[in-house]
C-alpha cells in the first residue's frame, strides 16, 4: 500500500513506461494470437491493460481519461497504444491535481470490499505487472520480441554478446 504520492508516481513512472514499451512491439496480426485455445487474445488482453485504468481509478472518485471499459478492441496496435498511453498521462495528472497523501488513507467501494486508495494504486501497478507477463507470452507466441522490464530479454543479452541465462 503506497502513503504517499511520491513513492507512487516514481513507480508508476517506471510501471506505466514498461507496459508502454511492450505494447509498442504489438503488431495488427499479433492481436489475434491466443493466449491458449478458447482464452484471451493478446490484443484483447492488451486493451483490458487500457480499459483498467479508468475503469479502476474512476472507482474512487477521480475522472481518468481513457477506454470505456466496454468499448471494442481496437483493429490496430497503434489504437491501444494511444489509449493506453492516454490513460497512464491522465492518472498522473489526476493524482496531482486532486488527491494528497492523507487522501491514500481514504477508502472506497471496489469490487464489493473497501480498499484504502492507497491499496488500489497499489494494486493498479501490480495488476498491470501481472497482465505484462501475460502478454509478453503471447507476444513470444505470437513471434515477437519482447523488451526487457526489470532486466534484459533474451535478445538484448544476445546484443551485448552475452550467453542468456539458461
Amino acid at each position: 500500500m503506497y502513503a504517499s504520492l511520491a513513492s507512487f508516481h516514481a513507480a508508476w513512472q517506471y510501471e506505466s513506461d514498461s507496459t508502454q514499451k511492450l505494447l509498442t512491439c504489438l503488431t495488427d496480426r499479433s492481436l489475434s494470437q491466443p493466449l491458449y485455445p478458447g482464452g484471451r487474445t493478446v490484443g484483447r488482453l492488451a486493451w483490458h491493460l487500457a480499459q483498467s485504468i479508468p475503469e479502476m481509478l474512476n472507482r474512487t472518485g477521480l475522472v481518468v481519461s481513457g477506454a470505456g471499459e466496454h468499448d471494442a478492441v481496437p483493429a490496430h496496435a497503434a489504437e491501444i497504444c494511444t489509449a493506453y498511453r492516454t490513460a497512464a498521462a491522465s492518472v498522473s495528472e489526476q493524482l496531482q491535481a486532486t488527491w494528497t497523501d492523507a487522501t491514500l488513507l481514504e477508502s472506497d467501494d471496489m469490487y464489493g470490499e473497501t480498499w484504502p486508495r492507497g491499496m488500489t494504486i497499489d494494486v493498479l501497478i501490480k495488476h498491470q505487472a501481472h497482465h505484462r507477463g501475460q502478454l509478453s507470452v503471447g507476444m513470444r507466441q505470437a513471434g515477437l520480441v519482447i523488451p526487457g522490464m526489470y532486466g534484459p530479454a533474451k535478445e538484448e543479452w544476445d546484443a551485448m554478446g552475452i550467453p542468456a541465462p539458461e
